[in-house]
């Protein structure tokens, strides 16, 4: 019976001891972080977009936006933002034999966009990064039939700005614009 005890208290003093641990390293990564180490930033942000490339698509979430979540790069990484790029394309259908495009690269960048402005500024464990930079490239076929691939939308969103953005009520276009009223571009 003494022994079972022991055993037990043993086991219960190791688990504290891992579980002390892990709050001191999470503690640290979050020091550090907040202190502008870029390299650490980064390295936050590279394990969290490996988690989202390999991740299976959300059911609140279309189709064609985790396309182009999946398709995220880190570009850049500075002590109080990030610079992201992601790829979209039309939406096309099928109706009565013809291909029909529904939502255009635009609408498809905006609703990426909103969803990745999301992410970035909430959902990185242990990093409050305050502005984030979001670059939506999509391809053209210029005039002798090769593919182009160009920036059509370019946003700079703020924490301060996003906490008052209704994520899931307002259309994208709206989200963007409240986000980053005068840090939004679309390029010709």
């Amino acid at each position: 019976m003494e022994w079972g005890i022991l055993a037990i208290i043993i086991i219960f003093i190791v688990v504290g001891y891992i579980v002390l641990q892990g709050t001191r390293a999470s503690l640290a990564w979050r020091k550090a972080a907040a202190g502008g180490d870029a390299d650490v930033i980064r390295q936050m942000l590279e394990e969290s977009i490996a988690a989202w490339l390999s991740a299976k698509r959300p059911k609140e979430v279309a189709p064609d936006v985790w396309r182009g979540i999946q398709s995220l790069e880190l570009v850049d990484v500075a002590s109080d933002s990030a610079r992201v790029s992601c790829q979209v394309e039309s939406e096309y259908r099928l109706v009565d034999g013809r291909w029909v495009e529904i939502t255009g690269p635009l609408q498809e960048g905006l609703a990426v966009t909103v969803r990745l402005a999301d992410m970035l500024l909430y959902d990185v464990p242990n990093l409050s990064l305050p502005a984030v930079r979001i670059d939506v490239h999509t391809t053209f076929r210029d005039p002798d039939g090769a593919s182009q691939r160009a920036c059509i939308l370019t946003t700079t969103a703020s924490r301060e700005v996003a906490r008052d953005v209704d994520w899931e009520g307002w259309t994208a276009a709206a989200a963007v614009a409240a986000c980053a009223p005068r840090a939004w571009t679309i390029a010709s």
